[in-house]
């Protein structure tokens, strides 16, 4: 077995030496999978391993070094640069020329690297210099550019289960070398129960935890008073900008959507556990009541702008009461995005037709010459027609025809809605039948 650095936190001496010790990511290194015949093979390719933290990227970039008898480099790109890298390459081609060994670059947080420090090593990789292998917690579709993901595979790793950290802590207590087995602790059932759901798939945390639990437990007992102390305000996995945040409001959203009230509390309280700003989510639900239920509903409006007015001026916890009674709602009422579809189709007419002309009979008339130029003629005053509404009368464009983007729904209020405006559109079609525009049309000018 080998033997950790001396002093080092209990997560670095308990990194597996072999794919034998690794835990979880049996989607990847499962019998017959893809990476783990790579690895196996010794025969590497440019890769990216993207995941949470505490999932094992660094531990996998060098056992696939190790494995293939490969120099292995390590750089992070919080602190690296292209005079870093150039000085890396510069070692790989000696360690090529020297001993005929191939050298794996592995880039930690590689997404902080802009276009031209990813650049800079692509020449080197393509030649067969390095073998690039980089680690990230955020999207590479978003954050690494195209020329870089086109050379390397991406492999996506998974946080652990419980079970995958109990193995991890069980390993830790009873390792006598590396671990803390030499000390004969015990861990009771609840309180590793505990401590597997405060790491939160999280391997490096959930050794952490145990390092300093170990410090507290009495009697060699580490009790659960003793890994909740530890665990007191740790917070669930929420990075507030990145794919995690993107993915949980997207859960909100269509929890929301497809009127499941549980499911839209879960992801709430998820986002709020996870250090999510509620303004945010206020403006979210806001967006929401627009989208997905408009005129189905109009009170979700009234509801999602109340509790947003209710989280700025009282803020955690009676606000985000106001933001879980608002999503209940938004969950629970009718549905309907004919708002939404018209909108779109609309703001596409105004984009294509550009700056179409305001037909005569609408516009504004204030002066002597506008009346002359005919602007406000033959308006129609819809108050003084039978149910105030001028029949046959046009609203748009002649650029433009007339258009129908507003479909209401046979749900909630768009019922009536939609039964008002065929009437209306049923005393259009009776009156241009007549060749008339709507009964006695005044000049408003």
């Amino acid at each position: 077995m080998t033997t950790a650095t001396p002093g080092a936190p209990l997560a670095d001496r308990m990194r597996p030496h072999g794919l034998d010790g690794f835990v979880g990511q049996d989607h990847l290194l499962g019998a017959g999978k893809p990476l783990r015949q790579a690895i196996d093979s010794g025969r590497l390719h440019s890769m990216i391993f993207w995941g949470p933290p505490g999932t094992g990227k660094t531990t996998l970039a060098r056992l696939a070094a190790v494995r293939s008898g490969a120099h292995f480099l390590n750089l992070s790109a919080v602190l690296a640069g292209v005079k870093d890298i150039r000085e890396a390459v510069a070692q790989a081609q000696q360690v090529r020329g020297l001993e005929g060994r191939a050298t794996v670059l592995f880039i930690d947080e590689v997404h902080r690297f802009n276009k031209g420090q990813q650049d800079a090593f692509l020449p080197h990789v393509e030649d067969g210099t390095l073998t690039f292998i980089g680690a990230t917690t955020e999207n590479p579709s978003f954050e690494l550019n195209n020329a870089l993901l086109s050379r390397a595979r991406v492999y996506v790793l998974k946080p652990l289960g419980l079970d995958e950290i109990a193995a991890v802590v069980t390993r830790a207590l009873q390792d006598p070398v590396n671990g803390l087995g030499a000390r004969g602790l015990t861990l009771p059932a609840d309180a590793a129960n505990l401590l597997a759901q405060a790491a939160d798939g999280d391997a490096r945390r959930a050794l952490n935890l145990l390092e300093l639990a170990a410090e507290s437990g009495a009697g060699g007992v580490i009790d659960a008073v003793a890994v909740a102390a530890v665990a007191a305000g740790q917070v669930r996995r929420f990075d507030k900008g990145g794919d995690l945040f993107h993915d949980q409001i997207s859960a909100l959203h269509k929890s929301i959507r497809g009127s499941a009230p549980d499911a839209a509390l879960y992801w709430l309280a998820r986002m709020i556990d996870g250090g999510c700003d509620p303004l945010y989510i206020a403006r979210r639900l806001v967006r929401m009541a627009c989208e997905d239920i408009g005129n189905a509903d109009p009170r979700a409006l009234a509801l999602a702008m109340n509790a947003w007015d209710a989280q700025e001026r009282l803020g955690s916890p009676e606000g985000e009461l106001a933001l879980a009674q608002a999503a209940v709602y938004l969950a629970s009422t009718a549905k309907s995005n004919a708002v939404y579809l018209a909108w779109n189709a609309a703001l596409a007419d105004a984009r294509k037709y550009g700056t179409a002309e305001v037909p005569n009979h609408l516009r504004n008339a204030p002066t002597r010459l506008m009346k002359g130029l005919g602007y406000g003629h033959a308006y129609c005053y819809a108050h003084d027609e039978p149910e105030a509404y001028a029949a046959g009368e046009t609203y748009f464009p002649e650029a433009l025809g007339e258009r129908r983007y507003y479909q209401p729904t046979d749900r909630g209020l768009e019922i009536r809605i939609r039964e008002k405006l065929e009437r209306l559109r049923a005393l259009d079609r009776a009156a241009r039948e007549r060749g008339a525009s709507g009964g006695s049309y005044a000049d408003a000018g």
